[in-house]
């Protein structure tokens, strides 16, 4: 197995060339527990036998509704031995999702992980009339456990399993994905093996990671960035660890100590804020210290500055950064980072920091690199670093993004039209992304094609570019420009509660209770985010400034439909939950 020409391939090459003693490890009753590539190779053989028993066909959809776990990369590989195809689905959408993907799909066979899950799906099985098999990757009560498929494997040659991977071919159909979607019903992305098999080997020399290193993974691997980096840390040889959930992240960093993990802006946003609260904690010399390095940080550029700027830089690094490289595990090499726009300062920062921050950029449907920063080939702030090789990039007229190369999808699942209207005949694919090239090398994205909107002066808001900007104040958590057809833009704000309340203990500001409604219904509290948004106003044209805000009272999620599972904000949803508060700001107007 010297060659890799399906995605199945990958473990074998893994066992023939670097065999790991720790493939994967999960974390069971407070203790790293880990699974060897051989151990990972005979489960697999044995579910796609199992699957086979169960009448899996080539071509049937298998579905995997589950949070990052061992099991799942098992059915991942053992699903496509048999040649059915795989399809992920994020185990936080709705019940009218899940109604939908399953019988677009027509998936025949599920399997998913919680209780919860379970439930969840077994709850709309009459309304799934292609579901034949419903699994639990959890011992429950009353529910079907996964391995049951493994043991009705005994009944099948494992020939069997040996003539279907014969046939299975380079270019054929791996899986399908459903976008996420900020609009509309989800679209099944079809992948193939060639598909994401070319991002695995364009990707590898952009990763700083060998055989011998170790990647702690969260994102949810039914993502196709995370799971292909699954695939590319498989190839070369790099120990998976699994983190127990979103929560324990901090906790499973300093344990496993890993080289690399991959993050999505949000999560890299909270990581800082929590940074900056403990130097908040700070008292003296230590906190003047602490902000000084963090400054000295917001003006990090990787060439150009004085040997001064580069002394003061390593008395920074040992007194100050280091601690944050220690509280990362002390191993780092790289975060990289995907699904939304990076603020350029956090990249500074932690790149000052020595945790280089790697911004990348692609869809589902390129599966889905096209440009990522690199260590080797040179990082450029705000920006989402160079094509990957083989992938080719041009502008269109009105600014568009397109991309061509051998990770371009197959198409989306039953919707012909739809794929027309983004790939064209001779293989360009329209990003939806607006975006240029700077220095002639390095992709810069300015806006997504369908946020942008007009005022009704007629003036283009790129609400985005402004929404990073707003963010890198400590008063704002999460905020939305809006402002189509209005005469100005506004903005829907979600405070950083946490740095308020401190805040209002500071100034000895006392609220009438402790609840968020409480907090920005109080006067002083909205005049001082006015000043934010004042000065952050200033950085753009008097047409873009933002002239009025509302204060949300709880944080913009995932659970309330406001957020994508890569949490992205779905602007229509949020507009109608929040059309009070959109009416009281253009109610006079």
């Amino acid at each position: 197995m010297n060659t890799i020409q399906r995605l199945f391939d990958i473990p074998y090459y893994q066992l023939k060339t670097n065999p790991q003693d720790v493939m994967f490890s999960t974390k069971i009753n407070g203790k790293w527990t880990a699974v060897s590539t051989q151990e990972f190779i005979d489960k697999v053989n044995a579910t796609s036998r199992g699957l086979i028993a169960h009448g899996i066909e080539p071509g049937d959809k298998v579905g995997l509704v589950s949070s990052n776990r061992v099991e799942w990369n098992i059915m991942d590989i053992a699903i496509q031995q048999v040649g059915a195809i795989g399809v992920p689905i994020y185990p936080n959408i709705s019940t009218k999702d899940y109604q939908y993907i399953f019988n677009d799909a027509g998936i025949t066979l599920c399997c998913t992980g919680t209780d919860e899950l379970y439930e969840k799906i077994k709850s709309i099985q009459p309304e799934l009339p292609t579901l034949k098999y419903l699994f639990a990757f959890d011992r429950l009560e009353g529910a079907p456990f996964w391995e049951e498929i493994a043991e009705k494997g005994g009944e099948v040659d494992h020939k069997e399993v040996e003539a279907r991977m014969a046939n299975i071919k380079n270019e054929d159909l791996a899986t399908m994905i459903y976008t996420s979607g900020t609009t509309g019903n989800p679209k099944g992305v079809m992948l193939s093996h060639n598909n994401i098999l070319s991002n695995v080997t364009a990707c590898i020399p952009r990763i700083p990671a060998h055989k011998d290193s170790k990647s702690l993974s969260f994102l949810p691997v039914c993502h196709v960035y995370e799971r292909m980096l699954h695939y590319l840390y498989i190839r070369i040889g790099c120990s998976i660890y699994f983190a127990e959930s979103l929560e324990t992240i901090g906790d499973n960093i300093r344990e496993v100590q890993p080289d690399i993990f991959t993050a999505v802006p949000r999560l890299i946003e909270k990581v800082y804020a929590k940074i900056i609260a403990k130097g908040d904690e700070l008292t003296g010399i230590k906190r003047s210290l602490f902000f000084w390095a963090v400054a000295l940080g917001e003006e990090f550029e990787q060439e150009g500055k004085s040997g001064w700027y580069k002394l003061k830089l390593a008395i920074a690094r040992k007194l100050i950064f280091s601690k944050w490289k220690e509280a990362l595990g002390g191993n780092v090499k790289a975060i990289a980072s995907g699904a939304a726009a990076l603020q350029p300062r956090l990249a500074r920062i932690f790149m000052a920091a020595e945790i280089p921050i790697l911004e990348g950029y692609g869809l589902t449907e390129t599966s889905p690199v096209i440009s990522v920063n690199c260590l080797i080939n040179g990082v450029k702030f705000g920006t989402v670093g160079t094509v990957i090789d083989g992938v080719e990039v041009k502008i269109a007229e009105d600014g568009e993004i397109l991309a061509k190369g051998p990770n371009v999808m197959m198409g989306y699942y039953n919707q012909p039209e739809k794929t027309k209207e983004v790939l064209e005949d001779d293989g360009w694919f329209h990003t939806g992304d607006i975006g240029e090239m700077v220095d002639g090398k390095y992709l810069k994205i300015t806006d997504r094609k369908k946020e942008i909107f007009k005022t009704s002066g007629g003036k283009y808001i790129i609400p985005q570019v402004m929404e990073n900007k707003f963010k890198e104040s400590r008063f704002i958590e999460q905020i939305m420009v809006i402002g189509e057809g209005k005469k100005h833009p506004a903005a829907l704000i979600v405070p950083q509660y946490e740095f308020v309340q401190d805040w209002l203990k500071r100034k000895e500001i006392k609220l009438s209770d402790d609840s968020n409604a409480s907090l920005i219904a109080n006067q002083e509290v909205i005049d001082r985010i006015q000043e934010e948004v004042d000065h952050y106003n200033k950085g753009f044209g008097k047409f873009e400034q933002i002239k009025k805000f509302a204060l949300l009272e709880n944080e913009m999620a995932v659970e309330t439909g406001e957020l994508t599972p890569t949490l992205k904000l779905k602007r229509k949803i949020i507009l109608e939950i929040h059309k009070a508060k959109v009416n009281e700001i253009y109610g006079d107007e």
